[in-house]
C-alpha cells in the first residue's frame, strides 16, 4: 500500500493570472474550496498518510503553509479515519517539477514507492488502485493516461497492447501527436526511482537542470529502457491551468458531483447549498421560498455558499456563489464563478466569467468571457468582454472594454 504523496507547486502560475498573481495556483478556490484540498482529501482517502509540498517561491509558501499548516486539521473536518501530515520542501532553488520532487524526496529520506500528482490538477481516480496496476507490471514508473479531444498543451504517450509506453512525445503538433492519450501528470514513482541519476546520461541532465517530468525524463527512461507503463483513467481529470479549463472543470464538477461531495444540502432540485448551522439551515428555507415564489430563478446546476444574500429577480444558471458574497437585485449570474465576499450590485449580468475574492462590482456592469483578480472595483455602467483585471485595480464609472488586461491601472492590448 502506498501512502506517500509529493506534489510540486512552483513557478507563478501565469497562465492563470490574474487569479495567481498573489494566490498559489493550489489556494484557488474550486466550488467553493482551494484546488489542493480537493486533491488532498481525494488522497487521504485512498489511504495517503503523509503529503509533501515541493513548494517554490514566496507566494506559494506562505498562502499554502498558512493555510494547510501541518494538515491534521483535515481529519476533524472531513471525518477521515487517519491524520494526514503535511510538509514543505526546504528553499531549494528548484528549476523543474522533477527537481522540485527529488528534492523533497531526499531531504526528507523517502526510500518507498511515492505517488506524484500536480497542484492545478483535479482528478477521480483511486490511487492504491493504479499503485497495485504499476506493482503487477513491474514498472519503473507508471503513468496516468487520459484520452482528450484536443492533445494542444499535454505530453502524449503511444502504448503497446500491455500498456507499456513505447515513446512519449512533450506538447506535439497536433498532426505529430502518436495518440490521444494525455500524460495527466500523475505518476508512481518505484522506491529506487532516483537511482537513475547514477547514469552518466542522467548525471548531465541534472547538472543542465532538465528533470521535467514530461519534457525530459520520461522521454529519456523510455529511451534508455526503463519500463515506463500508462495506466487507463477512467474518472474525470482536469488541468486547471488557464481560466477556460478552471472555468470548465468548475462546471463539469457543478454538474456531476453529488451532495455529499460538494459538502451541500439540496434546498430544490439542482441547487445546492452548504453550510450546517442553524444560520445555514434559515437561509435555505429562505431561498427555497424565494424560488417557490418565482423571486429567485434558477437553471441547470447551483452551488451557494455560506452566509450568501441574493437580491430578489435575480437569475442564476450553472453558477457557482462562495461563502459571504452578496447579490443584488435583477442579477443575471450564468456558467461562471462567484468566489468569496465578493459584493455585487443591481442589475449585474456576468456570463462565462470568473469574479475573484473579495471583488466589488457597481450597478448595471456587464461582464462577459472575462476574469476579475482579487479585491478589485468595478464602479457602475461598465462593460467588459474577453477582459482579465489584475486584482486591486479599479475600473472607472462608464468604462467599456474589449479584449483588455488592465493592471497599475492602465489598460493594455
Amino acid at each position: 500500500m502506498i501512502k506517500k504523496a509529493v506534489i510540486p507547486i512552483g513557478g507563478e502560475a501565469t497562465r492563470l493570472r490574474p487569479l495567481t498573481i498573489e494566490t498559489s495556483k493550489g489556494l484557488v478556490r474550486l466550488l467553493n474550496k482551494p484546488i489542493l484540498e480537493h486533491s488532498i482529501l481525494s488522497l487521504a482517502k485512498d489511504g495517503i498518510e503523509e503529503v509533501y509540498l515541493g513548494v517554490k517561491g514566496y507566494v506559494n509558501y506562505t498562502t499554502l503553509f498558512d493555510y494547510f499548516r501541518e494538515g491534521y486539521w483535515l481529519k476533524k473536518k472531513y471525518g477521515l479515519e487517519k491524520e494526514v501530515r503535511i510538509r514543505y520542501m526546504p528553499r531549494y532553488e528548484s528549476t523543474t517539477n522533477g527537481d522540485a520532487v527529488w528534492y523533497t524526496m531526499n531531504y526528507y529520506g523517502i526510500k518507498e514507492p511515492v505517488v506524484v500528482i500536480q497542484g492545478d490538477n483535479i482528478y477521480q481516480l483511486n490511487i492504491q488502485d493504479m499503485h497495485e496496476w504499476h506493482r503487477k507490471k513491474n514498472a519503473f514508473m507508471t503513468i496516468a493516461l487520459q484520452p482528450v479531444d484536443d492533445v494542444i498543451g499535454f505530453g502524449v504517450a503511444k502504448v503497446d497492447d500491455d500498456y507499456r509506453i513505447e515513446y512519449f512525445v512533450e506538447k506535439p503538433k497536433p498532426e505529430e501527436a502518436p495518440s490521444n492519450l494525455a500524460n495527466t501528470g500523475i505518476y508512481i514513482l518505484s522506491e529506487n526511482f532516483w537511482e537513475f541519476l547514477d547514469e552518466s546520461w542522467a548525471r548531465e541532465m541534472k547538472e543542465t537542470g532538465r528533470l521535467d517530468f514530461g519534457g525530459d525524463m520520461i522521454p529519456a527512461l523510455i529511451e534508455h529502457g526503463y519500463e515506463v507503463y500508462g495506466y487507463p483513467m477512467e474518472g474525470y481529470w482536469f488541468d486547471v491551468g488557464t481560466p477556460e479549463r478552471y472555468l470548465n472543470a468548475a462546471m463539469y464538477l457543478l454538474r456531476n458531483l453529488s451532495p455529499e461531495d460538494m459538502e451541500a444540502i439540496e434546498i430544490t432540485r439542482d441547487v445546492y447549498m452548504q453550510g450546517k448551522s442553524e444560520m445555514s439551515e434559515d437561509l435555505r428555507r429562505k431561498f427555497r421560498e424565494m424560488i417557490k415564489r418565482g423571486k429567485l430563478l434558477v437553471e441547470g446546476k447551483v452551488l451557494l455558499g455560506r452566509h450568501i444574500s441574493i437580491g430578489e429577480g435575480t437569475a442564476l444558471e450553472d453558477a457557482v456563489i462562495d461563502n459571504y458574497t452578496m447579490v443584488g437585485r435583477n442579477c443575471e449570474i450564468l456558467h461562471s464563478v462567484v468566489m468569496d465576499r465578493a459584493k455585487l450590485g443591481d442589475n449585474v449580468r456576468i456570463v462565462n466569467s470568473i469574479i475573484g475574492r473579495h471583488v466589488e462590482i457597481g450597478d448595471n456592469v456587464r461582464i462577459v468571457n472575462s476574469v476579475i483578480g482579487d479585491n478589485a472595483v468595478v464602479d457602475d455602467n461598465v462593460r467588459m468582454y474577453n477582459v482579465k483585471i489584475w486584482p486591486h485595480e479599479f475600473v472607472e464609472k462608464g468604462a467599456t472594454l474589449e479584449h483588455y488586461t488592465v493592471r497599475t491601472g492602465v489598460p493594455r492590448r
